[in-house]
């Protein structure tokens, strides 16, 4: 799930090199925490919020093959 989200935030930025992901285990399940440069923030979140939806439902679908729930985050 890590390596997915890491895929597709590399793709998407122009510095993948500063792509971070961190994962935490909840109640509700797994969820990752993704921390990009602040100039690559707009591109990850996307026009009114459609790339990072859009990145939330391939981790959700992703997460249901494998019985389990994801959650994703961007943090600054």
């Amino acid at each position: 799930m890590k390596d997915l989200i890491e895929f597709m935030a590399k793709a998407l930025v122009d510095q993948p090199e500063d792509v971070e992901i961190s994962e935490t285990e909840t109640e509700q399940g797994t969820e990752y925490n993704l921390k990009v440069d602040k100039t690559d923030i707009g591109k990850v979140i996307g026009k009114h919020g459609r790339t990072v939806s859009a990145m939330r439902v391939i981790l959700s679908a992703a997460a249901t093959k494998l019985k389990r729930k994801a959650n994703l985050k961007i943090v600054e």
